[in-house]
């Protein structure tokens, strides 16, 4: 795999301001990073830009240990989930037909990332009439069919119900263990210490901190990060340094 993911001085201007604003981070190859903030922090479009659906202003995105290797294999799954007017099995199909496989082995592809779902019963149905839930699952499906090295997921389960929230939780552990790297943007801090192993704490597009979850969440280093994880300040007040 390509990664680690190397970030360097990366800047994004949007709306006449800086939503990032010299990000540097380097992340292992492994495992679930989750990327925690309060809101306006910078958290999706630091995703976004890693996936290259924003550029930046300035700075660098690399990968490997030189920085230089190849961008690896991506997935992106949003909070809200856009399914086109068709059947599960074909909304799963569209991620994987530009990749010009035969038609048989696509066709396994999906089969087996709607079976890893949980939907193969549901493979002829039409997308938009099912629960949120399910549409969320019909999204960790397209991903699945890609067989991501890196997936990045922005508050994937922020609209569903309990139970629904569990089982996503289920498939992004899943991906974990199979190998694909996952990036997490989640207000929900009980989502991030069951699945996470290290956080980055964003405040003002900034990193204000990066660790262990169990460190952070213990003794954070920096006043953003006690702030966020206290609840106490609104973003625009926090100094991103230690």
């Amino acid at each position: 795999m390509a990664l680690p993911l190397r970030i360097s001085g990366l800047v994004v201007e949007a709306g006449g301001r800086r939503v990032l604003d010299g990000v540097d981070l380097e992340l292992a190859t492994r495992g679930v990073t989750a990327i925690i903030g309060p809101n306006g922090a910078g958290k999706s479009t630091l995703l976004r830009a890693l996936d290259g659906l924003v550029a930046p202003t300035a700075g660098r995105i690399g990968f490997g240990d030189d920085g230089a290797a190849t961008a690896p294999r991506r997935a992106f799954v949003f909070q809200k989930t856009a399914l086109v007017r068709a059947s599960v099995a074909r909304n799963v199909a569209l991620a994987v037909e530009a990749e010009g496989l035969p038609a048989a082995e696509a066709r396994a592809r999906v089969d087996h990332a709607l079976a890893r779902v949980g939907l193969s019963g549901r493979a002829r149905d039409a997308a938009r009439r099912l629960s949120g839930g399910e549409q969320q699952r019909v999204a960790f499906a397209r991903a699945w069919a890609r067989a991501p090295e890196l997936l990045l997921l922005d508050e994937p389960t922020a609209s569903l119900d309990p139970a629904a929230m569990e089982e996503i939780e289920r498939l992004v552990a899943a991906l974990r263990d199979a190998g694909t790297k996952v990036l997490l943007v989640s207000h929900n801090l009980g989502q991030v210490a069951r699945l996470a192993e290290d956080v980055v704490v964003l405040a003002a597009g900034r990193v204000a901190e990066h660790g262990p979850v169990d460190v952070v969440f213990r003794r954070p280093a920096s006043e953003a990060a006690r702030a966020y994880l206290k609840g106490e300040l609104p973003w625009q007040s926090f100094d991103a340094s230690p």
